[in-house]
């Protein structure tokens, strides 16, 4: 799609949910080389401030004042505590992964959908690997949602044939909507932008 096809209204036009809820095809550009080469540098930056958090070399060396000079990435302890760090880092992507894809299949996009955004993976691996991500299509039914470490359940309400929510976010602060969205699909994005606002603040490793 030409990008210049796309609307884009602000969040305080009337059609801004009605947009948002209305999913763009394609979803996203194949990412070039310099893009993954981007990405890797970006998280090897986070790799290792995590590293030298937990590599009891570093901590040593910091105990005393002293910089943790980069030559000191080469010992082998340190390369262990890097490969830790890197298994943490493998967890989160686990964890935003989920997230992803249940807000998407919640919002409407399919397995097939879901699998080809995880490097092209089938139907039902991507089902197998998010087996709650696509809801079975029922008017009553309530969504349960989890996102940003906070969680929120969608209902529809048979009287008004409107949908609402109640999140709890990771600060603990909970929200409550109004029975006023027309769909599944805008409850669910406006309880994603509650989780979002209301997230933890990343942790940051001291040096």
């Amino acid at each position: 799609m030409d990008d210049s096809a796309i609307p884009t209204p602000d969040k305080n036009d009337e059609n801004f949910w009605t947009t948002v809820a209305t999913q763009v095809e394609p979803a996203w550009s194949e990412p070039t080389e310099d893009d993954a080469f981007t990405m890797d540098d970006r998280v090897l930056a986070a790799v290792r401030a995590l590293t030298e958090g937990i590599s009891t070399r570093a901590l040593a060396y910091h105990a005393v004042g002293k910089p943790f000079d980069s030559a000191l990435m080469a010992a082998p302890d340190v390369q262990l505590a890097l490969l830790r760090a890197l298994y943490e880092a493998k967890q989160s992507v686990d964890r935003l992964a989920e997230s992803a894809a249940t807000v998407a299949g919640r919002g409407g996009a399919s397995y097939a959908q879901l699998g080809a955004a995880w490097g092209g993976i089938k139907r039902q691996s991507a089902r197998l690997k998010w087996p709650y991500a696509v809801a079975k299509k029922s008017a009553s039914e309530s969504i349960p949602l989890r996102y940003a470490g906070g969680t929120a359940v969608i209902h529809h309400e048979p009287d008004a044939d409107a949908w609402w929510y109640a999140a709890i976010a990771a600060d603990q602060q909970e929200e409550e909507s109004e029975a006023v969205h027309a769909n599944s699909t805008e409850a669910i994005a406006r309880a994603t932008e509650f989780l979002l606002e209301h997230a933890q603040p990343t942790r940051r490793t001291s040096a």
